[in-house]
């Protein structure tokens, strides 16, 4: 059977359900849906030159590629490709054709140093390996049975702190923004990345699909955000928790671990039964709260790196 390769048609609900079930096959602790990837396609910043690509053989979507540009870094030039084939459809070259449009879409816009997350498996890595990427760190994929398990108990804030939801700030999140871009400076990363446009931020954080101000919880001291634990749900009975960070001046005092805490008593009173994160290998003090709340790795990445001539 003939695989082809082209662009995701955001209008076509074949081809969004087709990408979100791959991903969902590939890569299970990721929240992904329809409506998530029509938004990241129309609202995302075009200095990013966002570009979906799925691969098709005999009309039914089995492979996937999400390729950009972090168009949020100072060093120009850096790309991104995430590619993920239906594990039933691998070695028929969906992945090789994917892999070659995507850097072709990426050297054509300045592109010069890929970065491509890959699943930790020998067959993965042996990919993309063979395509000149190298390998450089590792982060892990977390889950928390919220149906079953054992949640720390709730703790009352400490005295000058308060506990919000992220609904709290609806009529002016720019707090949260600058918690949000303080917190994302420091993380462990490959790309220094700096968020300093307010309205790419609301586009595709504050207003995305999957975001729930709702059950995001902020630790606030003196009246400003000082932690926070941002949340996603799926609209079904997942729940993940995609940034959790303290304010440089706050920090070695507990506020994540108290919003995270709080966030997950209040997703699993919601009736959300999977809790999922993620955590560079590197970031201790992240590791150390979610095994606190009895987080299991589930899954592990690895970042690859290609630099072009």
């Amino acid at each position: 059977m003939t695989v082809t390769v082209r662009d995701l048609r955001p209008e076509a609900r074949a081809d969004l359900e087709g990408f979100a079930r791959v991903r969902h096959a590939a890569l299970p602790f990721i929240l992904l849906t329809p409506e998530s990837l029509a938004h990241d396609l129309t609202r995302l910043h075009p200095d990013a030159h966002y570009r979906p690509l799925v691969a098709v053989a005999d009309g039914e979507v089995i492979g996937t590629a999400q390729v950009h540009l972090t168009h949020e870094s100072s060093e120009p030039g850096q790309g991104n490709i995430n590619v993920y084939v239906h594990p039933a459809h691998t070695r028929r070259g969906a992945g090789r054709t994917l892999v070659r449009a995507a850097e072709e879409h990426l050297t054509a816009h300045g592109a010069t140093r890929l970065f491509a997350w890959v699943l930790d498996e020998p067959g993965n890595r042996a990919f993309a390996e063979r395509h000149a990427y190298r390998a450089s760190r590792t982060a892990h994929f977390l889950r928390l049975d919220l149906a079953n398990g054992t949640l720390p108990p709730l703790q009352d804030p400490p005295s000058g702190v308060e506990l919000r939801t992220g609904s709290d700030f609806a009529d002016d999140p720019r707090p949260l923004f600058a918690l949000d871009a303080e917190t994302t400076a420091d993380e462990p990363s490959d790309v220094d990345t700096e968020f300093t446009d307010y309205e790419a931020w609301l586009e595709e954080t504050w207003r995305h699909p999957l975001f729930s101000p709702e059950l995001t919880s902020v630790t606030v001291v003196d009246g400003r955000p000082a932690a926070f634990s941002a949340a996603r749900t799926d609209g079904g009975t997942r729940y993940g928790t995609v940034m959790t960070g303290t304010a440089r001046a706050h920090r070695g005092r507990g506020l994540a671990k108290l919003a995270k805490n709080d966030s997950l008593h209040r997703a699993r009173a919601a009736g959300y039964t999977e809790a999922f994160t993620g955590n560079d290998t590197g970031n201790e003090p992240m590791i150390a709260i979610n095994k606190w709340f009895g987080y299991e790795v589930c899954g592990t990445e690895v970042r690859y790196v290609r630099e072009l001539g």
